[in-house]
């Protein structure tokens, strides 16, 4: 088929639909999409609340609990030991399909009925209580996402790192501060896109440096500050003068740095070894359109698809996979098993085959509109059936579901081939990732159709103002740890600013040891400012804005930010 232009049923803007597009949705036996592929991405990610947590009880076992679940949620909570015990049988929750209702209705009812664990964690889990979506992780805390780390805290999509705060996306990092997209990495804080680089600050961009201070673009480089070569003694002595412990000083320093930051040359995109790909931040993948974020090896043929690692093949729309095969619109799915395959409309699945509206199940397969199953197959609203059954009824509710479509409160129509409503979500949009990529405030939220959750009453004391915060971390006293400090943000910010936070010990030990000023904002508001400092998941068409240059490219640098964009050959001349 011809390319077609569509009209979004949710944002009511126009989007189009390619030819191989629709070849692929013809593969799958679906229709094609009414919603354009941003509000398709932001529909999915309604469903994970990454770091939202609550103090609550187990369902079952009434111990207290840390759960991404509040109190009054409508979901019968498990801690993770009752979730994952034989103590329960989901197939005991299991329902007729009943014909006279839409499939989403039946789904939200046997949700309610059948335990949800309380986080999501796997492997061997040690004192890392606060941690979500994480495995074998030791001594970590507030971390989300990533696996294999020991000791680190406030970080995001983190992985075998130690002994380090405040990362995003991070990769065998060690004894690193706020630092963004980097990796084998050893004494750095302050950094941007940066690999192998070590003892150094404000970087943005180099690789095998060391002993670098506010440079961008610079390779294989030791003795550095603001991208001028200084001797080592020359160097040492302004690293004092410097003084990055004091809170002040630091801000003044970050403002210079930006400065060089606008004049630094950016590569239109991070592709490597990923040809015929357009998106940011692949590696080692093939023909994958419009993606983000995927690692791994052996990547192909996909499109609208984030955070994935592994290997993924002909999967679009989704959020979160590793080792998949024909997947489309889901979330969170795959997890390093072999068998992971033919995956729709799902989220939280490990393991299993043919799986259509279904979560929480584990090495299943055949399953329709299913909930925490494990080892089954053939089953229907967690009711058995035979193979032979089960093939004759799924065409019967695929035929119901587009004769008969769910209709949500904004009159936004669900057909076969659409993804779970928003409104069925367990959360609130501000509770999840969704208001990290695509940002609202309550009213826009609430007009849109989303169900938003208003900041509960928070009882504690602020022991000390943030004016009062010691300037420099020289002055710090030890009894510091456990007072509650107040965020700059005082709760005003769209960030979920929990208004107040603590120093715990650990925390306290790396900052003097770094020679780092305690932070004046809360660990949500830190996230959501090293969120500002990369790129949207979106992509523009422009030049390369080197003179002369005819290279055009897609990029996810939008036309009116400040930096000097490069297509790939311009830039490896200028900093290689």
């Amino acid at each position: 088929m011809q390319a077609e232009t569509k009209i979004c049923q949710n944002c009511k803007k126009d989007f189009t639909i390619k030819s191989e597009d629709f070849n692929f949705y013809e593969k799958i036996k679906v229709s094609p999409p009414t919603w354009c592929p941003e509000c398709r991405l932001t529909r999915k990610i309604l469903w994970r609340n990454e770091r939202t947590f609550y103090k609550r009880q187990c369902n079952n076992c009434k111990k207290n609990i840390i759960s991404i679940y509040s109190s009054d949620s409508l979901f019968n909570i498990y801690c993770h030991d009752c979730w994952w015990s034989d103590k329960w049988n989901p197939m005991i929750f299991g329902m007729d399909y009943n014909f006279n209702k839409s499939l989403f209705e039946q789904f939200f009812s046997l949700s309610k009925k059948i335990p949800v664990v309380s986080m999501f964690t796997g492997g061997n889990q040690i004192n890392s209580d606060y941690c979500n979506f994480t495995a074998n992780n030791r001594n970590c805390y507030l971390c989300f996402g990533g696996k294999d780390n020991e000791q680190v805290s406030y970080s995001n999509r983190t992985s075998l790192s130690k002994e380090s705060l405040d990362l995003y996306n991070g990769t065998n990092m060690e004894l690193c501060y706020e630092s963004i997209q980097c990796e084998k990495c050893y004494q750095l804080s302050f950094g941007n896109q940066c690999e192998n680089c070590s003892d150094s600050m404000f970087l943005y961009d180099c690789r095998n440096c060391q002993n670098c201070f506010g440079c961008t673009d610079l390779r294989n480089k030791t003795y550095c500050i603001f991208n001028e070569q200084y001797s080592r003694e020359a160097y040492l002595g302004k690293m004092k003068e410097f003084n990055t412990g004091n809170f002040q000083n630091l801000e003044n320093l970050k403002l210079q740095f930006f400065d060089v930051y606008k004049k630094s040359i950016h590569k239109y995109a991070h592709l490597i070894n990923s040809p015929s790909s357009t998106g940011d931040y692949l590696f080692n993948t093939k023909n994958c359109k419009n993606c983000f974020d995927i690692t791994g090896t052996d990547s192909e043929n996909s499109k609208y698809s984030h955070y994935s690692v592994f290997g993924v093949k002909e999967c679009y729309d989704n959020y979160g996979m590793s080792q998949a095969e024909k997947v489309y619109e889901t979330l969170a799915i795959g997890f390093e098993s072999n068998e992971n395959s033919n995956y729709f409309f799902s989220y939280f699945i490990k393991g299993s085959n043919s799986i259509y509206y279904s979560a929480s199940c584990f090495s299943s397969n055949y399953l329709f509109a299913c909930v925490g199953l494990r080892n089954k197959q053939y089953c229907i609203l967690n009711k058995q059936y035979t193979k032979e059954e089960y093939e004759e009824l799924m065409p019967k509710i695929i035929k119901q579901m587009n004769d008969m479509p769910y209709v949500d409160g904004k009159g936004r129509v669900y057909k076969y081939g659409e993804f779970f409503p928003p409104e069925l979500s367990p959360f609130c949009y501000n509770e999840t990732i969704a208001q990290e990529y695509f940002p609202l405030t309550k009213k826009e939220a609430l007009e849109q159709g989303y169900k938003w959750k208003d900041r509960e009453e928070r009882n504690y004391t602020i022991d000390i103002k943030n004016e009062d915060i010691p300037n420099d971390i020289k002055d710090v006293k030890n009894d510091i740890i456990g007072q509650v400090i107040e965020c700059e943000h005082q709760g005003q910010c769209n960030e979920q600013c929990t208004e107040a936070f603590k120093i715990i010990e650990d925390e306290l030990k790396f900052y003097q040891r770094m020679n780092l000023p305690l932070p004046h904002f809360c660990p949500n508001c830190r996230h959501y400012n090293r969120l500002k400092q990369r790129n949207p998941l979106k992509l523009w068409h422009r030049k390369c804005m080197k003179k002369n240059c005819p290279n055009e490219f897609e990029t996810s640098y939008a036309p009116d930010r400040p930096e000097i964009v490069y297509c790939e050959q311009c830039y490896n001349r200028e900093v290689y």
